[in-house]
């Protein structure tokens, strides 16, 4: 695909736009202000948010959001529906899809071992986001889905999640575990058993108990969930797909954003615009230097107070600049898009169209 000009372009160009980048920048309510934007283009869009925080629902007018899309309404020609991933009933639900009838669904939900991983397991969440992303696709029936990534170190941890599920079908002690002959008793040898007495004077003979009836009940499944990982990768990782990476200007986070961009680019995977959010504004061309001699030279006047405060703001803004030259170079040609710091905090949709006004300046 040829560069794309603009953030609106890849509003107007992709399915699916995936916020990536690290906590605290901005995600969420880059996520929300791109999706209300697809829908003053008159698209149909979904924004689905990891946010806890449920600030997404107050800005938007909303009393809260559940793992059901609720559409929010406003001054566009499209629609605008948002939803909050609940981890825990998007697995139920993928378990559901692809039990062979109600009553193994039931073995699984219902099984104590699975309601204890189906929320802790190191890379659950990202996986269920990216499975909420894939059915929001699939079956919603938008024309655009936007969904801000979980906060993480670790920059492909949504992508990995689906594969991580992949090896661990395919590794070979589940693989014992699942033998044709379908009983643990009878998969494992005499020394596994003794492995198993012992684990169970440990963590005790329930746990153990729960986990082969965990793993009994899903016989057969396999299969299912490991065809709608790879479906979910191959999704992320089509053209219709754009990651927009998000950061603040600050050098320790530009570092993580820079790390981002290295792996995103190491996976194949094309940043189509970088945001850059609280970005002190430059209020003048003149350099900090200059500045400086004209505050000295007016001193003990407001005009004096005046170019010491600007040149303040210019040695701030320069010094942001300095930190992003090597991230924009990085994520070159995608168009790098500065949101300033606000005068308020973002509590309402007015507050959400003042920052499109900033990411999309060029429709304004």
């Amino acid at each position: 695909m040829s560069a794309l000009p603009s953030l609106g372009a890849v509003v107007d160009h992709h399915r699916i736009v995936v916020c990536t980048g690290s906590g605290g920048v901005g995600k969420t309510t880059t996520a929300a202000v791109v999706a209300m934007e697809a829908a003053r283009r008159g698209r149909r869009a979904c924004v689905v948010t990891i946010d806890p925080a449920r600030r997404l629902a107050n800005a938007m007018g909303l009393a809260g959001l559940t793992d059901t899309a609720t559409r929010v309404d406003g001054p566009w020609p499209g629609e605008l529906w948002a939803l909050m991933l609940d981890t825990k009933s998007t697995f139920d639900a993928l378990v559901a899809k692809h039990a062979g009838d109600p009553d193994q669904a039931q073995a699984i939900l219902s099984n104590r071992f699975y309601r204890n991983i189906s929320g802790a397991l190191s890379g659950t969440q990202e996986y269920m986001a990216m499975e909420k992303l894939y059915e929001l696709h699939h079956e919603g029936g938008y024309d655009v889905v936007v969904v801000d990534t979980p906060p993480t170190r670790n920059a492909l941890d949504f992508l990995e999640a689906p594969r991580r599920l992949t090896r661990f079908l395919d590794h070979r002690l589940y693989k014992l575990l699942m033998t044709p002959t379908r009983g643990l008793a009878r998969a494992v040898n005499v020394a596994a058993q003794a492995f198993l007495r012992t684990v169970s004077k440990v963590v005790g003979g329930d746990v153990v108990a729960d986990s082969i009836e965990f793993f009994t009940a899903f016989d057969g499944m396999e299969a299912g969930f490991s065809e709608r990982a790879d479906a979910v990768v191959e999704l992320l990782t089509h053209d219709e797909t754009a990651f927009v990476l998000v950061t603040a200007p600050r050098r320790d986070v530009v570092e993580e954003a820079t790390f981002f961009a290295e792996k995103l680019h190491e996976a194949d995977i094309p940043v189509r615009a970088l945001v850059v959010n609280r970005v002190h504004p430059h209020f003048t061309d003149a350099p900090a230097d200059t500045l400086r001699m004209r505050a000295a030279t007016h001193a003990g006047s407001d005009l004096g107070e005046l170019y010491a405060n600007l040149a303040e703001f210019a040695t701030v803004a320069a010094s942001e600049d300095g930190h992003l030259h090597g991230l924009s170079t990085r994520v070159a040609p995608a168009p790098v898009v500065k949101v300033p710091f606000l005068d308020t905090d973002v509590h309402d949709l007015e507050g959400l169209a003042r920052i499109a006004r900033h990411l999309f300046p060029e429709d304004r």
